[in-house]
Order: C-alpha cells, then sequence, then structure tokens
C-alpha cells in the first residue's frame, strides 16, 4: 500500500525503513500445522489443474487423461512407501492395518475442500463417497467433463498395488461418475483378511 502524502510504500500499516518492526525472515513457524497442510494442498491441486489445462490444450483430452492417469498411479506407487515409512508401517496384512493406513494417509493427504468420506466394512470392503467433487467442477468450468476421465481413484489403485494388496473395485468407471451419475463412489474389495 501507498503512502499518498510521502510516496513511500507500507507494510500493514509500517514504514518500509522500520526494520525492527518486520519479522527477519518468514518461516513455517509463523502459520499453524492445519493451515500448512491446507496451503501445500490447494496449492499442489492448483498445480494439477494448470498441468491438466495445458497438456490439454497442447495435446488434447485423450492424450491429457492417459498421461494423468499414468502419472497419478505412478506417483501414489512412491507416496505410499513413503507414507507407510512415515508411519513406521512395514507391511499392511490384514484389513485392520489397512484402516489405520488409510486414516493416517488421509489426515496427512485431505484437505479440508476435498469433500470425500472414507468407510470400512466388513468382507475387507473399503468405500470412498464424494459428495462435493472439486475435480469435477473444475473440469467442468474448463468444458472438458463429456470427455474427463476420472484420476481420483488410480491414487488409491496405487497405494494398494505399492502395498502388495490384490482388489476389486465395484462399480468400474470410465469417465466421471459424478457427471454421468450425478454421484461419485466405489467400492475396493481387498484381498486382505479382517
Amino acid at each position: 500500500m501507498r503512502d499518498e502524502l510521502s510516496g513511500r510504500g507500507r507494510l500493514h500499516g509500517l514504514e518500509n525503513d522500520d526494520l525492527t518492526a518486520c519479522p527477519k525472515e518468514a518461516n513455517t513457524s509463523m502459520i499453524d500445522r492445519k493451515a500448512l497442510k491446507e496451503l501445500l494442498n490447494k496449492n499442489w491441486m492448483t498445480h494439477d489443474a494448470m498441468w491438466f489445462v495445458h497438456c490439454m490444450n497442447e495435446i488434447g483430452i485423450e492424450n491429457t487423461n492417459r498421461i494423468n492417469r499414468a502419472a497419478v498411479k505412478s506417483m501414489a506407487l512412491i507416496e505410499v512407501k513413503r507414507l507407510m515409512e512415515a508411519f513406521e508401517m512395514e507391511t499392511v496384512s490384514s484389513f485392520s492395518e489397512f484402516r489405520r493406513f488409510v486414516d493416517a494417509a488421509f489426515d496427512v493427504v485431505k484437505a479440508d475442500f476435498m469433500a470425500f468420506e472414507v468407510g470400512f466394512r466388513p468382507g475387507s470392503i473399503f468405500s470412498m463417497n464424494v459428495e462435493n467433487c472439486f475435480v469435477y467442477r473444475g473440469i467442468r468450468r474448463i468444458g472438458a467433463i463429456e470427455r474427463y476421465e476420472c484420476g481420483l481413484f488410480d491414487r488409491i489403485e496405487g497405494w494398494l498395488e505399492g502395498m502388495g494388496v490384490a482388489y476389486e473395485i465395484i462399480p468400474v468407471v470410465k469417465g466421471c461418475m459424478m457427471h454421468t451419475h450425478g454421484v461419485c463412489r466405489r467400492e475396493f474389495r481387498l484381498a486382505l483378511p479382517e
């Protein structure tokens, strides 16, 4: 903000040359953990969206869908190893261990604007229900929803494959389920003992 009379800049009402009133250096201690997680997730999703738009404009929606889904899955194969190491988990050999992993993982990677719920049912069934999909809204806004292929669940598939857990997905969906059905949900039937 410019001081109209002096022409000097102001920072939160302080003169620029009053260095004693300004923090010497900014760092992560200036933001709480939850706000930092939200900021990082929003920036990552913005990068993802911008990458998608630029690729789509350069190489078309079909190639962008294929590359995006492959990138999400290959990222998830690496991400799951890092998360398991952070949670001190060597393997996931039961459904209860998988639940422990998912709860901890989403505590790290899920931001408040990501409106979905997870469920764990008998028979080693893991479910995800997306209530208000930010990806759907963004892809619809850029006019690509008719031919968009969702990559959200490729991340879960990458986690499962990285853990070495066999699974079946119900329903198998091509495109965007939120667009075609007005809802988005998946069940993963895992080959894990309870």
